[in-house]
């Protein structure tokens, strides 16, 4: 399994870090009600790092993220290979630029009852099983395990650091783990309408995917 496979499968997981608050609340399960609930749109870098099932193996990458809601989202991995996700409300892309492959796939296709779902404004409860969790490495976490079992994220934690959001922890049915860590979550303004506008650039490989 090589790394851009790793990271178009983890995509969808990494969606879920839309859902998460830009500040402290009473405790993390409400401040990520408040986030479903309250913030339209926002933007931030992240760093991933994905661990092997035995603990052995770890893989890294970077890159930005982008969403407004409701349905619309960017995100463009930038190391150590590209790879840009886009959701534009109705079809979600996956473009390779090193292979100049793209692969689309209808929103509900393509998200399903992951975490990505929250993206799309469906309910917290309806989706997901929510639980508070202890605090633990300095971090307030709540988790998420999806209601309907079989997708590809088992479940998902999200950790909170005072008043920032700080990390997202994902388990995969393949037995894989991914952290996620933030920069600052920008919410001050909207990201332009072609953020999440994908045309298959000149001569690319286009897939149903």
């Amino acid at each position: 399994m090589n790394e851009r496979t790793v990271g178009r499968r983890e995509c969808l997981g990494l969606l879920a870090l839309a859902m998460l608050p830009p500040g402290a609340r009473a405790d993390a399960l409400s401040a990520l009600n408040t986030f479903i609930r309250d913030v339209r749109f926002g933007r931030a870098d992240f760093t991933q790092t994905v661990t092997s099932p035995d603990g052995l193996k770890k893989k890294l990458s970077s890159g930005r993220f982008e969403f407004q809601r409701p349905n619309r989202f960017r995100f463009a991995y930038l190391k150590p290979y590209a790879q840009t996700i886009v959701g534009d409300g109705q079809k979600v892309w996956f473009h390779d630029p090193d292979l100049n492959q793209v692969t689309v796939r209808p929103w509900n296709e393509a998200l399903g009852s992951t975490p990505a779902a929250l993206l799309a404004g469906q309910s917290l409860e309806r989706e997901f099983e929510l639980k508070v969790l202890p605090s633990t490495g300095g971090l307030d976490w709540v988790q998420a395990v999806p209601r309907q079992p079989g997708g590809t994220i088992v479940s998902m934690k999200a950790g909170f650091r005072g008043a920032a959001w700080a990390a997202l922890e994902i388990a995969d049915s393949f037995g894989q783990r991914s952290l996620i860590e933030f920069g600052a979550m920008q919410t001050d303004a909207a990201p332009p309408p072609e953020t999440f506008r994908f045309v298959p650039p000149p001569g690319a490989d286009v897939n149903a995917g």
